[in-house]
């Protein structure tokens, strides 16, 4: 089968979290023998700022990190159409413009043949509603939105003709244990700073245990003001800018425990959706304490795969036991990675997929579907 992929960017991940799970369908697919094409905006922000900030370097370490990966960018005269016309599946990201998208939906309601399909994975549908209100979706045979609150949402606004939850995921591929590296920290955090959204979750959660704690650390993100550089900076971790997405599984494995931060509006509106780094970071099997968050659709079992921490003091807490109780850090670290392993992967998440173009009366999906029932 061949995918279309309309992606802010699978080239950066510069305050994108998002492509991290686009790369990992897209090199599951092509594993499985699908033709894959990546489209991004030539002067996307991500891309821009990436090679602002990083030069023609990042560009290049992407071709490095994933060769199978080719992306295509798309200016005002690109012939989005013809690029479609063979295709089985279209699967656009909820950053494209809103232009573009209504574009596509028209390909879609003027003949095309392939299955089409909205992607969210933010929290603009309940955090402004108008900009996803705006959308023309009608035309989309389905919207794969990346929690079930999420989910909601849209059917009670009636936004497409049908909704389906597609949790992200990690690419197991990618990210995994490193045994033979020797961890040579305490603390490490990956996450940018989020436009004001976890400020005070930062300080509470990572800055002021750490501090108080003593503890060796690294920070990696983007977007740090100077305010927030200068308490980092005061509490002793280091702060290391951007990081590559292919050696953060290394930079995990140099640290004996990480935490995770999520952004207040999917605490606060959006329950049962973690940042795709806790997924990532259980798979490379080091342990993790994670601030507040609902896990309403049981993706994890708590105390278990991870600890949870209710306040700072609790995560104080929580990182002097694990620092200090080796056998906590391999229980955390094994569990965690044995439930990613079994429902949290990309090779999960595109069975998953593909069970929902059958859904959505995809002829090539239910095709192949049926030839792996009669094989079994």
């Amino acid at each position: 089968m061949q995918f279309v992929f309309y992606t802010h960017s699978v080239v950066s991940d510069w305050n994108h979290g998002n492509a991290h799970f686009q790369r990992g369908i897209m090199r599951e697919l092509i594993t499985r023998g699908h033709q894959v094409i990546a489209l991004e905006p030539a002067d996307g922000w991500s891309r821009s700022n990436l090679l602002t900030e990083q030069g023609p370097f990042a560009i290049e370490r992407f071709r490095k990190d994933f060769p199978e990966l080719v992306p295509v960018t798309y200016d005002a005269s690109f012939g989005h159409e013809a690029w479609m016309a063979d295709s089985d599946v279209v699967i656009v990201h909820e950053w494209t413009d809103p232009d573009l998208v209504a574009r596509i939906g028209r390909a879609k309601l003027n003949g095309g043949k392939f299955t089409l399909l909205f992607h969210d994975t933010h929290h603009r549908a309940v955090s402004s509603t108008q900009s996803i209100s705006a959308l023309h979706l009608e035309h989309f045979d389905g919207v794969l939105v990346f929690g079930e609150a999420l989910r909601e949402s849209y059917l009670r606004a009636g936004w497409g003709k049908r909704a389906f939850t597609w949790h992200e995921a990690a690419d197991d591929r990618l990210f995994r244990p490193h045994p033979e590296i020797e961890p040579v920290s305490e603390l490490v955090w990956i996450g940018n700073w989020g436009d004001e959204e976890r400020s005070a979750e930062i300080q509470q959660f990572l800055i002021d245990p750490a501090r108080e704690l003593g503890l060796s650390g690294t920070v990696h993100g983007v977007r740090y003001p100077a305010g927030a550089l200068a308490a980092l900076a005061d509490a002793g971790l280091r702060y290391e800018g951007w990081i590559a997405n292919a050696d953060v599984p290394k930079a995990f494995a140099q640290h004996r425990v990480t935490v995770h931060i999520p952004r207040r509006p999917y605490r606060e509106h959006l329950p049962g959706i973690p940042t795709i780094r806790m997924f990532e970071a259980l798979a490379c099997g080091i342990p993790l304490v994670s601030a507040p968050w609902s896990d309403v659709e049981g993706l994890f079992r708590s105390g278990t795969d991870f600890l949870f921490a209710r306040d700072g003091a609790e995560m104080r807490q929580h990182l002097r036991d694990v620092l200090h109780d080796v056998e906590l850090a391999k229980a955390l670290a094994g569990a965690g990675l044995e439930t990613i392993l079994a429902r949290h992967t990309c090779r999960r998440r595109v069975d998953e997929l593909f069970d929902i173009l059958v859904a959505c009366g995809n002829r090539h999906a239910f095709e192949g579907a049926s030839t792996k029932e009669a094989a079994a």
